[in-house]
C-alpha cells in the first residue's frame, strides 16, 4: 500500500481518535457505535422496542409454521447509529439484506439483515430439507426468492400486530432479496440519504440449526413514525373517567309516615325509583289489564264452531303435470355411478404416487350410488356386459329420501 491510508485510517483521522483507540477485534464486532449526535429520545426508543417485541413474537410463529423449527426471537436492541457503522458490519461473511416498502397505513422503507449461513439453513428447512443440505452451496435466485417469501410472510404477520396496534390498516409490498458481499455494496441497499439510522437486533434461535442475530434497520424519519403511532394509539386507550354510581340515590330517602285510617298501606319502593317530593300526588294512567273473560250471558250470541275443510286434489291437476312434462323428455341428464368417498388433507393428497391405495367409506360388494346431475336416485350393483362393465339397478331411493 506504501504511503496510502487504509479506510481504517481515514475513519480514525475523520472521528477525531487515534488508531490505537480502535483494534482490529473491535472492527470486526457486531457491536454497533451510536454516532456522536442522537436523534431519537428514550420514549422514542422504548416505543421502537415494544413494537419489535410484539412483532417478532408474531413473525417468530410465522416462521415456526414455515419451518417446523421451535423458533425464538427475543427481546430487541434499538440502537441509534451510522451507515457507516453498518457498512463496516459487512466486511464479515457475507448478508442477505431484504428490503420492505410499506405501502398503506405507513409510508417508509425498512431493511432486514441476515447473515448468509442463516439464510442457508433457512432456505434448506422450507425447501423439505434438514437444515445442513445447502450450507456449502452458494446461494442462487432460488434460495433468494424463498428467504424473500419467508420474510414476505414474517413481515405480513408483524403488520397484522401493527394494524391492531395503531388502528388502522397497515399494509407492505413483496420484499426484494439482495446478496450483500463487501461494504461497497452498501449504497445498493442504502434505504435513506441520512446519515444516521436505526438498528433494532433481534437474538433469533431455530431449533439446534440457528443461534444468531438479525437486524433490522429503519431510517430516523420512519422509526419517529412508527413510536409516534404508538404513542398515540395509548394516548387514545387511556381510560375516561368513571361515570357516577348508578348505585347512589337521586334523591334523600322519604320519612316514614303512619298509614291512614281507611286508606290501603303503599308498597314501600327503592329510592333510586321514587318519585320526587312534588310529583307524587301524580297517578299515572293505569295500563289495561287482562283478565279472565266473565261468563256468558243471556245477551252474547253463541259462536258457530265448525270442522276445519281441506281442499281435495283431483286428478285433472295429475293430467296437467303430465302432459307438460312430455316438454322435458328431450334434455339430456348426466348419469354417474359413485363407488364411494373419501375426505383427505392436502400433505395426504401430495404424498399420492403410483400404487397409492385410497380407501373408501364403502365395504367391498356393497351397492354403488347411482347419481343423476348428482342426485342420488337409485343403488345397483357393478355387471359385466360383453366385457364392459354395467350397473344392474337393484333399489330405486323413494322422492322422500332422496332431500
Amino acid at each position: 500500500m506504501g504511503d496510502m491510508l487504509s479506510q481504517a485510517e481515514i475513519d480514525a483521522l475523520l472521528n477525531g481518535t487515534s488508531l490505537e483507540e480502535e483494534s482490529p477485534a473491535a472492527e470486526a464486532s457486531t457491536d454497533i457505535k451510536p454516532p456522536q449526535e442522537l436523534l431519537l429520545n428514550e420514549e422514542e426508543k422504548d416505543a421502537l422496542g415494544e413494537i419489535g417485541n410484539i412483532s417478532m413474537g408474531t413473525s417468530a410463529t410465522t416462521l415456526y409454521a414455515l419451518l417446523g423449527q421451535k423458533v425464538s426471537i427475543t427481546t430487541p436492541r434499538v440502537e441509534e447509529t451510522t451507515w457507516d457503522e453498518i457498512s463496516r458490519m459487512f466486511q464479515e461473511p457475507p448478508y442477505i439484506a431484504i428490503k420492505v416498502q410499506y405501502t398503506q397505513g405507513l409510508m417508509g422503507y425498512n431493511l432486514l439483515i441476515l447473515k448468509e449461513e442463516d439464510a442457508k439453513v433457512i432456505t434448506d428447512l422450507m425447501m423439505g430439507g434438514d437444515g445442513q443440505g445447502n450450507v456449502e452451496a452458494t446461494l442462487n435466485d432460488l434460495h433468494l426468492s424463498a428467504i424473500s417469501e419467508a420474510m414476505n410472510q414474517m413481515v405480513g404477520s408483524a403488520c397484522t400486530s401493527l394494524s391492531s396496534m395503531f388502528e388502522k390498516r397497515v399494509d407492505i409490498s413483496p420484499p426484494e432479496s439482495s446478496l450483500v458481499s463487501s461494504s461497497d455494496d452498501v449504497e445498493s441497499i442504502r434505504i435513506d440519504k441520512n446519515s444516521n439510522i436505526v438498528a433494532i437486533l433481534f437474538k433469533l434461535q431455530v431449533g439446534d440449526l440457528i443461534d444468531s442475530e438479525i437486524m433490522q434497520l429503519l431510517p430516523i424519519d420512519f422509526a419517529k413514525e412508527l413510536a409516534s403511532n404508538l404513542l398515540k394509539a395509548e394516548e387514545s386507550k387511556e381510560p375516561m373517567a368513571a361515570p357516577p354510581s348508578l348505585d347512589m340515590p337521586a334523591t334523600p330517602p322519604p320519612t316514614h309516615q303512619p298509614p291512614v285510617m281507611g286508606q290501603p298501606p303503599q308498597q314501600q319502593m327503592p329510592p333510586q325509583y321514587q318519585m320526587p317530593p312534588m310529583q307524587q300526588s301524580y297517578q299515572a294512567p293505569q295500563m289495561p289489564q287482562f283478565q279472565a273473560a266473565p261468563p256468558r250471558s243471556e245477551y252474547q250470541q253463541p259462536v258457530n264452531v265448525q270442522p276445519v275443510q281441506f281442499q281435495t286434489f283431483d286428478d285433472s291437476f295429475i293430467n296437467v303435470e303430465q302432459k307438460n312434462i312430455g316438454l322435458l323428455m328431450d334434455v339430456p341428464l348426466q348419469i354417474a355411478v359413485e363407488l364411494g368417498r373419501t375426505t383427505k388433507k392436502i400433505r395426504e393428497i401430495l404424498e399420492f404416487g403410483q400404487g397409492s391405495i385410497i380407501e373408501l367409506d364403502k365395504l367391498a360388494g356393497e351397492p354403488v350410488d347411482i347419481l343423476v346431475n348428482g342426485k342420488a336416485i337409485a343403488k345397483g350393483e357393478v355387471v359385466v356386459i360383453d366385457e364392459s362393465f354395467g350397473v344392474r339397478i337393484t333399489d330405486i331411493i323413494h322422492p322422500s329420501k332422496r332431500i
